[in-house]
């Protein structure tokens, strides 16, 4: 029957672990678009999303081909999809009975096909899905659904590394700083430690972890200050 879906059996658990991730509301990532236009461009379907579950909406982290931020949960094809570790594909919902009234299909974005990968935290939380979306009924090749599930991990992967980095600064500011709080110069970054001392911030990251640190030179940095090398890079792509 036509209708929302149910809620897990491990809502309450499901909603406490997607709060771990302090990811609803945060701003669009290089690294989680990258994922939505890849699935885009594999499954030739004109939407893709990051669609995160939250307890009554769905959270667009990342999104090609649609312009609003969330949807009601009550609309939800995620939320069905996050009922099952396995993936959820709909042909076509005109003539799926949970899906044929749904105002996403009636309406806009007009949804025929929707293929759903869920985002499964090893903790076996299904806190959202990789999902693409179509206007006309089609399905996907083996190939684009072997493809989506490596995506859909890949999501999980840089999530549970926000995950680490954000508990990272935190367990710093409470062993380190008084209130919560890291002292950073406004000029050149460098970390005020509890003397009063001021160190590089990889300096004061290793003093006080096990972390290591290797250098790059960002896009920008190189275009700024070596526009020459920046252009024979672009050559050679």
């Amino acid at each position: 029957m036509t209708g929302p879906a149910p809620k897990p059996d491990n809502e309450v658990a499901r909603l406490r672990a997607l709060s771990e991730y302090r990811i609803l509301g945060s701003k669009p990532e290089e690294s989680f678009d990258n994922i939505t236009s890849m699935a885009a461009l594999i499954c030739h379907a004109p939407i893709a999303l990051i669609s995160i579950v939250d307890h009554d909406r769905q959270w667009f982290k990342s999104k090609v081909g649609l312009e609003t931020e969330e949807t009601p949960r009550d609309w939800s094809f995620c939320a069905h999809t996050i009922l099952s570790p396995k993936p959820m594909i709909v042909e076509d919902a005109l003539f799926d009975d949970r899906f044929k009234d749904n105002p996403l299909v009636k309406k806009d974005p007009h949804i025929r096909l929707y293929a759903g990968f869920p985002l499964q935290t090893n903790r076996h939380h299904r806190i959202g899905t990789l999902c693409v979306i179509d206007r006309m009924p089609k399905s996907l090749t083996s190939t684009q659904y072997k493809i989506m599930e490596r995506l859909a991990a890949q999501v999980v992967t840089l999530l549970e590394l926000r995950k680490r980095s954000l508990s990272l600064l935190d367990e710093f500011c409470r062993l380190h700083q008084q209130k919560g709080m890291l002292c950073s110069c406004s000029y050149c970054r460098q970390v005020r430690d509890s003397q009063g001392t001021w160190h590089p911030l990889e300096e004061f990251m290793m003093r006080h972890s096990t972390l290591n640190f290797s250098h790059g030179i960002c896009e920008s940095c190189m275009e700024e200050h070596f526009p020459d090398v920046a252009a024979q890079q672009k050559q050679v792509v």
